[in-house]
């Protein structure tokens, strides 16, 4: 086994509490941190981390960079105790924040300037300890940092266009083109380094204080990147492009009996490439997240061993083919480069043999939720007295309701089934799930923490398919009641975690 038996509570970032409109790494973080220690977890599972964008929905899973840290969520308040803002540059704060909900329009218009004025600060009166930390920091992470600044910078320069839209030399990265664009844009090329160097300090301070509470950072890897985002743009070998270096294909999945399959538009790897180069890419995106995390979900695990490919040029996902990835030589080749990986395979959806002897083969823990259960059904796999050792298991997910949610909308005779499986009455459905699950055979138990607080669908974190009304739900710091820590701690004491 990769884990210990042990538990801990799913909530984004974003999510957190505090005054500037959106959670962060200030001291909402640090009080999530303390309650976690208070209920007895030992961890704290997050989306991805990278900049989103309202064009694209603010979704985590379509960020700007699979490396960068996204700069909504730098801590004001950390930047004022760093002497890069002062308490009356926060004021006033729009009114228009709401502890309960993110307006990533309004966070972004208020943050965007602040984090200027900090970089301007730091420009004219930074210590020498800083600023030898930040060009530390540039070198160490110059990899994916050159091509990050240089892109954001670039994308502003061309009004947010898509950088397919880009004019044609800047698009297929012409080195003189570039050249004159670094020189011209050195200055907003810095402010982007330097917001990243914020966020990573920040983030290994809230990483730091967790270990010191024994709390351990569940990470997210999508399998796939935003074609709109630096990644593509800057390593364009690593993907499946033609000769203008738009996709050749993308990504989704194919029709089944239920739906007419996704298109997702994802660009695809160039996995030939890729192995050639040992893998390269992957290497330093890994390399990248094992800094920030202790242990991360693969979302999509079947997309490494196999791949639904969609033409670029077509509309619909039936168009599509499988194609094989290279997924055991790849994990193989990631294990000899990192040692023991601690990964957990996010392996829902099109289950069968193959994907099951492929985690299996790697003694990756999959994931089990028991909102896909049939509770009706004997034995069924999703039931959480069903799960085997080697999984975690969660209440629910960012992608599915609540539990309060989800029991509303079954049918009489499933909650009945429920009510017998379970031994409830229904009365507190998201404390009995949660414990069903931390009772449950899997090695990792998780719960987000909308179902410690009981919500219902109003509090839903996203619904995949729309593209609105997502990734906004905040906690307040009344969530952080010592009843919930107090009963979480006790479920976790009797369930051995």
């Amino acid at each position: 086994m990769r884990f210990d038996r042990q538990s801990g509570v799913f909530m984004h970032v974003t999510s957190l509490p505090g005054p500037h409109g959106i959670g962060d790494l200030g001291d909402g973080a640090y009080a999530f941190v303390d309650f976690l220690a208070d209920a007895d977890q030992s961890l704290w599972q997050v989306c991805p981390l990278g900049p989103t964008s309202a064009a694209m929905g603010n979704s985590p899973y379509q960020a700007y960079s699979a490396f960068a840290g996204n700069p909504l969520l730098v801590s004001l308040e950390r930047l004022v105790d760093a002497g890069y803002l002062t308490d009356d540059d926060l004021e006033p704060v729009p009114e228009a924040f709401d502890p309960h909900e993110t307006n990533y329009g309004a966070v972004d218009e208020y943050k965007k300037p602040l984090l200027r004025t900090a970089f301007e600060r730091f420009e004219e009166s930074a210590s020498d300890e800083d600023r030898e930390a930040f060009e530390a920091f540039c070198e160490r992470e110059a990899e994916w940092l050159d091509g990050y600044a240089l892109f954001m910078s670039l994308k502003e320069e061309f009004d947010g266009a898509l950088w397919t839209q880009w004019p044609h030399d800047v698009k297929v990265r012409d080195e003189s083109a570039l050249d004159e664009y670094r020189e011209k844009l050195a200055d907003d090329i810095r402010y982007r380094e330097f917001v990243q160097f914020v966020f990573d300090r920040q983030w290994h301070d809230v990483l730091d204080y967790a270990h010191e509470k024994g709390v351990k950072l569940v990470g997210d890897l999508p399998i796939y990147v935003a074609l709109d985002s630096a990644d593509v743009w800057a390593a364009p070998e690593a993907f499946d492009l033609n000769d203008e270096h738009e996709p050749a294909s993308v990504a989704g999945v194919p029709p089944n009996a239920n739906d007419d399959g996704q298109r997702w538009g994802n660009p695809l790897y160039d996995w030939e490439t890729l192995q050639e180069t040992g893998y390269e890419w992957w290497i330093a995106r890994l390399d990248r997240l094992f800094e920030m995390v202790d242990v991360t979900r693969l979302d999509h695990f079947k997309g490494f061993d196999e791949y639904w490919a969609i033409p670029a040029d077509a509309d619909s996902p039936a168009a599509g083919e499988w194609r094989d990835a290279p997924g055991y030589d790849f994990f193989e080749t990631v294990e000899a480069e990192f040692g023991d990986l601690p990964f957990i395979a996010e392996d829902l959806g099109f289950i069968d043999q193959q994907l099951i002897d492929f985690r299996e083969e790697f003694d990756f823990p999959g994931m089990k939720v028991p909102h896909y259960a049939n509770w009706c059904q004997g034995g069924d796999p999703n039931q959480p007295m069903h799960y085997p050792e080697n999984a975690v298991a969660y209440s629910a997910t960012h992608d599915t309701n609540t539990t309060v949610g989800y029991y509303h909308s079954l049918p009489d005779e499933q909650k009945d089934c429920l009510h017998y499986n379970l031994g409830v009455d229904g009365s507190d459905i998201h404390w009995s799930m949660i414990e069903a699950v931390w009772n449950s055979n899997a090695v990792i138990a998780l719960a987000p923490m909308q179902d410690l607080l009981g919500l219902d669908s109003h509090a839903r974190f996203n619904t995949p398919g729309t593209a609105e009304g997502n990734w906004d739900w905040r906690c307040t710091r009344d969530g952080f009641a010592d009843d919930v820590s107090g009963h979480l701690s006790m479920l976790t004491d009797i369930h051995i975690r």
